[in-house]
């Protein structure tokens, strides 16, 4: 398999930015609204952002120097400055506006009145939330930890949460509805991903309970030529391994009975459970399935 090596320093920095910005997506926005020591709004998307403590409620993102000329943002001046901020999220319907605010206008111009968005005030902070935006964190600046001094270097800016503000109609029974709230994710360079639709994927693997893991799985099932990583990984994620019982059952089953009766059953075996594997619900059929066909 060809892989490209990237050394650190051997290339510019513009181009290792685009290479760790490719790997590491998508990557969350922090849509971020400030004001500096005159009342004067600021709002600047980030996507250096994720969230790392939930008690305390930490999130951190990073304002990094200009690659071009090593200049900071007016963000980091404005944090610096007051201490707080407001991290407004990013949907579906309000990133062509969010677009706008990453110009670089001149300092003391609002990037409220450039992108049309509307400001209204924070409750535990100074700063303006954006009413567009579906979710607000206030946020009261931690820390800031300086990675660097030249041009491409970060600013980590460590916030803690002190309100939470989302708006009702992308909430369901008390948690958030991806569909709903409709975010997007930043990636490499003018790239970016709708995180809702036939984008969002439901993964449940219990991580309280062990499983029997893919040392467990018979070569058989390890080295087929039907099933795939993700196939693999649904069944080294069960509980338990097949039973007598379950796999006497899966052979009486008509399906399974045609199969066997075929020029290659174990083959056959095999693209029946890939088809079982497709819903969850029937991973402990698909993997007696397996079993049998260990068997034969």
């Amino acid at each position: 398999m060809d892989m490209r090596t990237i050394i650190p320093g051997t290339l510019e920095t513009r181009d290792l930015h685009q290479y760790l910005l490719g790997c590491v997506a998508p990557r969350p926005i922090a849509f971020v609204s400030t004001i500096d020591e005159n009342g004067n709004k600021n709002l600047a998307p980030y996507s250096f952002f994720n969230a790392f403590s939930s008690n305390p409620p930490i999130v951190v993102f990073s304002s990094n120097r200009k690659v071009a000329d090593n200049t900071t943002k007016d963000t980091l001046h404005n944090i610096r400055a007051t201490g707080e901020a407001v991290i407004n999220m990013v949907n579906y319907d309000i990133v062509r506006q969010m677009a706008v605010t990453s110009i670089s206008f001149e300092s003391g111009i609002s990037e409220f009145d450039k992108s049309g968005l509307t400001p209204i005030p924070g409750v535990s902070v100074n700063a303006f939330r954006v009413k567009e935006s579906p979710a607000h964190l206030e946020v009261k600046v931690q820390d800031i930890i300086t990675l660097g001094e030249h041009g491409g270097a970060g600013h980590l800016i460590i916030c803690r949460v002190e309100q939470i503000h989302i708006r009702e109609s992308v909430i369901d029974n008390g948690r958030i509805n991806p569909h709903k709230i409709d975010l997007m994710g930043r990636m490499g360079r003018a790239y970016y991903c709708r995180a809702s639709g036939d984008a969002i994927h439901t993964i449940v693997q219990p991580v309280m309970k062990i499983s029997i893991g893919y040392n467990a799985l018979p070569n058989s099932i390890k080295y087929s030529d039907v099933l795939s990583g993700n196939d693999l990984g649904l069944l080294a994620g069960l509980e338990q391994l097949p039973s007598s019982e379950d796999i006497e059952k899966a052979q009486n089953s008509p399906k399974v009975q045609a199969s066997m009766s075929t020029e290659d059953p174990v083959t056959a075996l095999h693209h029946l459970s890939k088809l079982y594997l497709r819903d969850d619900k029937n991973r402990k059929q698909a993997a007696a399935i397996l079993w049998l066909a260990d068997q034969l």
